[in-house]
């Protein structure tokens, strides 16, 4: 284990809350910190309703805005790449910090290991044996890239459990401050997701298989359903060991606040901005 710099950070656990508000959030953080008017964080949330995201550059015409409305289900676009994700019965967290922060030195590739080694930790303490996705043996095939579909494939250093798609993060990188985010299905059925994206019967039955096959949930890989409460703290204590970091938990400041309504309004609740693709 590295020895890093001892820092404090912010802990910031925020209630269930809408998708666009979610990621409203996430990047209000970062252009607060970039302004310095803010300081390092380390997130976990929720979504209520259920929420679709879509990644930076997918297309929307991938989406049955049909079905999801019927099922109540919102959608927002996310400001990091990948495919669709369907957010619910799931922890996700977000890790926002300096770019020259000693703890995600070096490049996307080397960060998301580094940063997924504490992720790991917290798996195992709560029983489940995961691993890091090592480099592909093979390239993905043409249908594996038209996917709509995130959890069907990890990319390297993603978490795995058995071969199966775990945890799946994403970075961005803006004003010298770095954002990661990432979802941990805890429970349910993941192709409930192909409810919400149009597929012709030949694709759904294909990305069924697919996802059988190559993503999981923690009650899957654990045997039994672990609250969102317990995986949190059990990724709090890993984070704070790997990366000798001091939390105190806060809520989001004035700036944030504010910085996060003009996003929510402009950006990520707003059709201009998830249809754009």
């Amino acid at each position: 284990m590295i020895n890093y710099p001892p820092a404090t950070w912010r802990l910031l656990v925020t209630p269930p809350l809408n998708g666009a508000t979610n990621m409203a959030i996430d990047e209000a953080i970062l252009y607060a910190l970039a302004a310095q008017q803010t300081q390092p964080t380390l997130r976990f949330y929720q979504w209520q309703p259920a929420c679709l995201s879509l990644g930076y550059n997918q297309k929307w015409a991938e989406v049955n805005q049909t079905e999801c409305v019927i099922k109540g289900v919102t959608w927002t676009r996310r400001a990091t790449g990948g495919k669709a994700i369907f957010h619910t019965d799931e922890l996700t967290y977000s890790l926002i910090t300096h770019k020259d922060d000693p703890r995600i030195a070096g490049g996307i590739l080397k960060s998301y290991r580094v940063l997924s080694q504490a992720l790991l930790q917290g798996l195992r303490r709560l029983g489940v044996d995961a691993h890091q996705a090592e480099k592909r043996a093979q390239p993905r095939t043409q249908a594996d890239r038209k996917s709509p579909v995130c959890f069907d494939t990890p990319a390297q250093y993603e978490l795995i459990w058995q071969g199966k798609k775990l945890v799946g993060s994403a970075q961005l990188r803006r004003k010298n401050i770095v954002l990661q985010h990432g979802s941990l299905p805890l429970h349910g059925n993941l192709k409930r997701i192909l409810d919400l994206l149009h597929l012709s019967t030949e694709e759904r039955q294909r990305q069924e298989q697919i996802l059988l096959q190559r993503a999981t949930t923690l009650e899957h890989a654990a045997g039994h359903i672990i609250p969102f409460e317990a995986v949190k703290a059990a990724f709090i204590v890993s984070f704070a060991e790997q990366f000798d970091l001091t939390f105190v938990e806060s809520d989001l400041n004035a700036t944030e606040e504010s910085l996060t309504e003009q996003l929510w309004a402009n950006q990520y609740a707003n059709d201009a901005w998830n249809k754009r693709v």
